[in-house]
């Protein structure tokens, strides 16, 4: 394309519709994308991996008549496999790693037509905030340099807001959607426990704490991608409640009035800065003049439980899977393997029990249920999606020789996002305010357990009221 700014303007199913009423070709898309690609990741390191060849043959081929078919698209290192492209988890042990399939969720991608040409970079085994590892290398954001895109998927939502795609692959265990999509000044949403598959070598991630979904410009490239992709696969270990209509109907149908929880302070009792916290507040009154009903309400629960919980079921599996890396390689797993952050989790693993596990599981499960209490209550629960706006770089840096300090800084930054891949619920960031400094802050939304629809919904109506597309970061002169 001639036109930069029609790239930059479109979402992803605006761009399906060119290709598919012939004007636009696939291959104008994937060179739009490329161009920005080359333009833009020597200044972010969003991009690990990049195959435009391969993109290229699948163009030329039989692309699948698909919702999305020529839209230019990336997978982030981590909870996805393509076939022949690395796989690396952002970690050094799996430098050389390359996948000998495509997961499940890839196979959907394909058949709505996205066009795979790169890998986003992750922090090492998806554990930190921020994109930064001594492996791949800090990813920036690019509203300012000096900050953080967030993580883990960091480089999937650093991509999106350059404009070189409007949609990449994320995956949440802990909030790796929704705190980059917040950093980021993009829509994220992290499915209900179930909705996409996360096969066929896994029945679930971090013990059914992860899910995988996508970071996008648009309500409606998420609602259409999620509409694409859910559903069990084959011997999948359990699912999420069955879907009625689609989801890119809901994302352009207003929700019925709405009973909201507004929550303004995290469960472990951090403080929130004061721009997340407006930005929570100007999202209420603005609910409230849209109709809908809105109260301050506190979930229950012992934060220091859950995160214990969370801790167990995540190190426990990042150990499992490094150890298996290592077996593979033909030698045991070492500290000099991985950063410091990594081999921490490693050494704690290590010290746990299986009751431990075990207890950790029953945690969550307790969880979820008192969380399903409180929506018996409250259609919808809003809150900050980050206590702080995006963090400088280097503080949450995966080789970082001060685990404690690091420690704090995860603690302080997103305290509200883990509470949702606990209970499973699907739960949403969605950018509706700024900092005085010109960083993005998004505002959180969950809802019950199954009900993406109603985020889906309330999210199209907040897009409609207060949009964001229009928003554009800009690189420094000269970059």
């Amino acid at each position: 394309m001639s036109n930069i700014a029609e790239y930059d303007s479109m979402d992803g199913l605006c761009m399906a519709e060119l290709v598919r009423t012939r004007q636009l070709h696939p291959g104008e898309l994937l060179d739009a994308a490329l161009e920005r690609a080359a333009r833009w990741n020597p200044h972010l390191n969003a991009l690990s991996a990049s195959f435009p060849d391969r993109a290229r043959e699948a163009i030329a081929g039989d692309l699948p008549e698909g919702l999305f078919r020529g839209v230019p698209f990336l997978l982030k290192s981590l909870s996805a496999m393509l076939a022949g492209a690395p796989a690396t988890l952002g970690s050094r042990l799996f430098a050389d790693y390359v996948a000998d399939h495509d997961s499940t969720l890839v196979e959907r991608y394909k058949r709505a037509g996205l066009v795979i040409f790169g890998m986003t970079t992750t922090p090492e085994m998806g554990l930190s905030v921020s994109t930064e590892t001594s492996y791949s290398g800090t990813t920036r954001n690019p509203w300012n340099l000096a900050h953080s895109p967030g993580g883990s998927s960091g480089g999937s939502a650093a991509a999106v807001a350059a404009g070189i795609v409007p949609i990449a692959h994320g995956s949440d265990g802990g909030g790796s959607i929704r705190i980059p999509a917040s950093a980021c000044g993009l829509f994220g949403l992290k499915p209900t426990r179930g909705r996409t598959p996360s096969g066929p070598l896994a029945g679930e991630g971090w013990g059914s704490l992860a899910t995988s979904h996508v970071i996008a410009r648009s309500v409606r490239d998420s609602a259409a991608v999620l509409d694409a992709t859910h559903g069990p696969a084959p011997g999948d270990p359990y699912c999420a409640p069955p879907v009625e209509g689609s989801y890119l109907s809901a994302a352009t149908t207003y929700p019925k009035r709405l009973k909201i929880a507004l929550q303004l302070a995290p469960l472990s009792g951090v403080s929130v800065a004061p721009e997340c916290r407006s930005a929570a507040l100007d999202a209420a009154k603005l609910l409230e003049e849209l109709g809908h009903d809105v109260e301050e309400a506190q979930p229950e629960g012992s934060f220091e439980e859950l995160q214990r919980a969370s801790w167990v079921l995540v190190a426990s599996n990042v150990r499992l899977t490094l150890s298996r890396r290592a077996r593979a390689l033909g030698r045991r797993l070492a500290a000099a393997d991985v950063d410091r952050i990594t081999w921490a989790a490693v050494e704690e693993a290590d010290s746990m029990s299986a009751e431990a596990y075990a207890a950790a599981v029953q945690a969550i499960h307790r969880h979820s249920r008192r969380m399903a209490a409180f929506h018996r209550s409250y259609d919808v629960l809003l809150s900050p999606t980050l206590a702080a706006p995006p963090t400088k770089l280097g503080i949450h840096h995966m080789d970082s020789p001060d685990l404690a300090a690091w420690r704090d800084a995860m603690r302080t930054y997103s305290p509200f996002t883990s509470l949702f891949n606990m209970s499973g619920q699907p739960a949403m960031s969605v950018p509706l305010a700024w900092s005085e400094e010109g960083l993005p802050i998004g505002v959180m939304f969950a809802a019950a357990f199954g009900d993406e629809a109603t985020l889906f919904r309330l999210a199209g109506q907040l897009e409609a009221t207060r949009p964001w597309m229009h928003r554009r970061p800009s690189l420094p002169a000269g970059a």
